[in-house]
């Protein structure tokens, strides 16, 4: 059956727009995940695997919210799935500031305590980093669902609901702790960017040779992540926008929203690992490779995953 059987032409319009970009999305995306994934070397170094955790957190949050705002125009939905839905949806995109900070402390060690840079960024501390990003994340879309279990009414919990978050958890707690939540999360994140771009700064005018041409890549490295951090905290201010915008054109109600969503929640899933992944030399030489010769990069993996083993059989030994 024609999902436009479900809704207007309008919102049908707006659900076949946002998921074209998203198969686009994910298709380039996804490029960086098979090649990650078949080049041995990057899955040893804990900058990559911070920075393809990144791609595929984006890639699950945009699926999630493609998902919710499917669910918005054409199904009707309980409590329950709705909240999983919520959950999984919150908790990525809690992820994505958190792991730029982490990325952004990766390169300060590797700059400014270059000596200790392999024994304290290592492919097993970064998964057990990435693993508490989502132990951290899960916290306040865990709280809410207890909190709105035990205050809401059991006609609620059972019945269909507006899968949004400020319909399903709507006391004054849920409101508080957002505020709270986003307030410090934020300071904390801006305080991690800042402090190790001042280190990696003066770092840089004190070295010298390549080390200083490695402590200036990091200082840009580091500034481009607060410029995703910038477009990570636009989905924030989408309502702001969104209000601004009604004020003044408010005939053009449905128009504004899809577009300050299209801007603010999906196309920043390509912007953020597009900015990063194609501006780093072995991520762009990779991807040139696989595009352009397929068999190429096939041999060019297997003489990495070569090269890697015979390194681990060397540190046994």
């Amino acid at each position: 059956m024609n999902i436009s059987t479900f809704m207007d032409e309008d919102h049908a319009r707006t659900l076949y727009i946002t998921f074209f970009l998203a198969v686009i999305i994910n298709c380039s995306n996804g490029l960086f995940v098979i090649v990650y994934f078949r080049d041995p070397q990057f899955r040893t170094d804990a900058r990559y695997i911070l920075y393809i955790h990144l791609v595929i957190n984006d890639i699950l949050m945009l699926n999630f919210t493609v998902a919710l705002q499917l669910i918005a125009y054409a199904v009707n939905i309980t409590f329950a799935p709705c909240c999983f839905l919520l959950l999984l949806l919150v908790t990525t995109n809690r992820n994505s500031p958190l792991n730029l900070a982490c990325m952004a402390l990766e390169r300060y060690v590797a700059v400014c305590r270059p000596l200790h840079h392999t024994q304290l960024c290592t492919a097993q501390r970064a998964h057990i980093l990435i693993a508490l990003i989502w132990v951290i994340s899960l916290i306040q879309p865990v709280s809410d669902i207890i909190v709105s279990v035990s205050s809401q009414p059991f006609e609620f919990l059972s019945g269909y609901v507006v899968c949004y978050p400020d319909f399903v958890h709507k006391t004054p707690y849920h409101k508080i702790q957002s505020v709270v939540v986003q307030v410090l999360l934020w300071v904390f994140i801006l305080l991690t960017l800042v402090t190790t771009y001042v280190k990696v700064v003066f770092a840089a005018r004190a070295a010298s040779g390549s080390h200083q041409a490695s402590a200036r890549n990091a200082r840009n490295t580091i500034l481009l992540h607060s410029v995703q951090l910038l477009i990570s905290t636009l989905s924030y201010i989408s309502p702001v926008i969104s209000t601004l915008l009604l004020s003044t054109w408010p005939k053009d109600h449905n128009t504004i929203l899809f577009v300050s969503f299209l801007f603010t929640n999906v196309l920043p899933r390509l912007l953020s690992p597009l900015i990063y992944g194609v501006r780093d030399t072995k991520f762009r030489n990779q991807i040139r490779l696989l595009l352009h010769c397929p068999h190429c990069f096939a041999a060019h993996t297997k003489k990495n995953v070569v090269q890697v083993r015979k390194r681990s059989k060397q540190v046994l030994h």
